[in-house]
């Protein structure tokens, strides 16, 4: 473990301030959401806790300084420096605009309330995605049997379970995306809160409207700018398993961190969790059968007995209660945070591939460039020695009608054999003339294209196409095509460059927020297990009490003297040989 956490490459130091260099915009992304001293500790004393994880304390960073320009009022609500919640006050069932019934969230921001289904909170969140992909955008609640909620009638208990550990995760998610220093400034986001908007209308319109199909070619700073569609037109699309030439050591250290992170909880701490928690629900189902059998027994009996007997069920009954209360708590502290950050794991995961792919395009787009600039050269020395062609035949022929001794021209066919020799002379003195068409431009084209390419080569040398405008033609395109990417190629390394910077920040500060989240993750349940032992321990001190009033068996033995010399509950246990004997 200790070398697990020598490796981490994420900053977890909450008093580095973060140099020049790694600040990508105007709001410092690297901003941590969880505060540097949390005032809430735990103490012998503490309250329980009634809020669902996460805590505003854990997640709201204070800010040092405050907007001035705010968009609407749900952003100025936002940041009103005020530590605020975003609340899911309810979840009902409806028909509303829809043939089949669905479960809608009721949300609370301020004095405003909207009211969203859960595909609607789908949708948010992979907008979210797509206006910034180079920020850990925090996961839903995943889609299992919630959407049979209106239709299976007969398990309601257990849809009602569903519905609100949903409701909890949802609202996690808001209040998240509410304290995250880049997320809460988006006007989406505002206009989700807003029960007025229609968040049809929202994701029809600008700037979810302007968002390309694929991310990949666009900025990664703002994805909906269209200023530059062209350049980015030029790049490649690589794929997530594409190898890398010269990999980032960082994003490599980052990769293999994140992996094992996500095998740590989605391996052995969540199947573990889960475990304990089926073997809690079970226990504290025999506690319920066992006190009330006790409780039943006791009006069988009277006297002291029946009284220790009653005591004693409700002393089971109390721990049925509370391992009840236990398994409630667990799920909603640490068994539902420890699955949102196996989420988590996934998203990076997702985020690291995004980078990889951009450092990929860019690998990619110099081959290209390389290869077109290869290519023209290529058609250059080809125009080069048809213009020494051209130039050797037309000195040939200058020569040839500025020879001397030139017959008439009725002559012409008797002296032309005489100058032949003359010709001849002169050629070894000129350049060397390749043949035509000359090279074959097609030859550095990709593998698998040979066959098509020699076809075209081919077709293109038998019709009557003049070769001067199509070799000039070609290196016309190739150097457009060069000027392109040569943009693409600028825009990319910005990219890259912007994306590497980015991601790294929103990692350091995720890294300190997964920090103070499992801090109060492991809080919670050294609590929730006191609790759970000082309510027990008071009922079974009362029962304990009452079975005490029980007289002894009048035939039982008196005690050795080793034995009166024996503190401790073991002095006090009947002793059943002594009843036997009595009997």
């Amino acid at each position: 473990m200790d070398n697990f956490e020598d490796e981490n490459p994420f900053e977890t130091d909450v008093d580095r301030v973060p140099s020049e260099t790694s600040s990508t915009s105007k709001v410092n992304i690297s901003e941590p959401s969880s505060p540097r001293n949390p005032a809430r500790m735990l103490s012998s004393t503490s309250p329980t806790l009634s809020r669902p994880f996460p805590s505003s304390g854990t997640n709201r960073h204070p800010q040092s300084t405050y907007k001035s320009d705010f968009c609407c009022g749900r952003d100025q609500w936002l940041h009103s420096g005020e530590d605020l919640e975003i609340l899911i006050t309810d979840a009902q069932k409806t028909s509303l605009n829809s043939n089949t019934p669905y479960i809608t969230y009721i949300i609370r921001a301020g004095n405003a309330e909207a009211r969203h289904r859960y595909s609607e909170f789908e949708s948010l969140r992979s907008s979210l995605v797509k206006l910034y992909p180079t920020i850990i955008i925090p996961p839903i609640p995943s889609k299992q049997t919630i959407g049979d909620y209106a239709t299976k009638q007969a398990k309601a208990k257990e849809d009602t379970a569903m519905i609100a550990r949903r409701k909890r995760m949802l609202q996690t998610f808001l209040n998240r995306i509410a304290r995250h220093p880049i997320l809460s400034n988006e006007h989406v986001f505002h206009r989700f809160l807003d029960g007025e908007v229609s968040w049809t209308e929202v994701l029809h319109s600008p700037p979810l409207s302007l968002l390309p199909k694929n991310t990949l070619k666009a900025p990664s700073h703002n994805p909906t700018d269209q200023s530059a569609a062209s350049a980015y037109a030029a790049l490649p699309s690589p794929s997530a398993t594409h190898p890398l030439r010269h990999p980032d050591q960082r994003s490599v250290d980052s990769e293999i961190f994140t992996n094992k992170f996500a095998n740590h909880l989605s391996g052995p701490m969540e199947k573990v969790t889960r475990r304990t928690l089926k073997r809690w629900s079970e226990n504290a189902q025999d506690y319920s059968e066992l006190g009330a059998a006790l409780n039943g027994y006791s009006l069988n009996e009277s006297g002291a007995l029946a009284a220790a007997m009653e005591k004693t069920g409700q002393a089971v009954d109390t721990t049925y209660m509370s391992t009840t209360r236990l398994l409630q708590e667990l799920e909603q502290n640490f068994s539902e945070p420890l699955h949102e950050y196996a989420q988590f794991a996934v998203i990076i995961k997702k985020l690291l591939s995004y980078r990889h792919q951009k450092h990929v395009q860019y690998e990619m787009t110099q081959d290209a460039l390389e290869n077109k600039r290869e290519l023209l050269e290529e058609y250059e020395k080809s125009e080069r020695e048809a213009k020494r062609l051209d130039e050797a035949l037309s000195k040939g022929r200058v020569n040839g009608l500025r020879s001397p001794g030139s017959p008439a021209e009725g002559s012409e066919g008797q002296s032309q054999p005489q100058n032949q020799p003359q010709d001849e002379a002169e050629e070894p003195g000129s350049a060397y003339l390749p043949p035509h068409p000359g090279p074959n431009p097609y030859k550095r084209r990709a593998p698998g294209m040979g066959f098509l390419n020699a076809l075209s080569y081919t077709l293109h040398g038998m019709m009557d196409v003049d070769p001067e405008t199509a070799r000039r033609s070609s290196i016309s395109k190739t150097r457009e095509t060069i000027s392109q990417l040569e943009d693409a190629l600028h825009l990319s390394a910005q990219d890259l460059k912007y994306s590497s910077s980015t991601i790294q920040a929103d990692l350091d500060r995720f890294q300190r927020q997964k920090v103070a989240d499992l801090r109060e993750m492991t809080i919670s349940m050294a609590r929730i297990h006191r609790d759970w032992c000082k309510k027990n321990l008071e009922a079974w001190q009362a029962a304990k009490k009452e079975i005490e009033k029980i007289p002894d068996h009048p035939n039982k033995r008196p005690p050795s003297p080793e034995q009166r010399t024996v503190p401790g509950p073991s002095g006090l246990r009947r002793d059943s040989t002594a009843t036997v004997n009595g009997r």
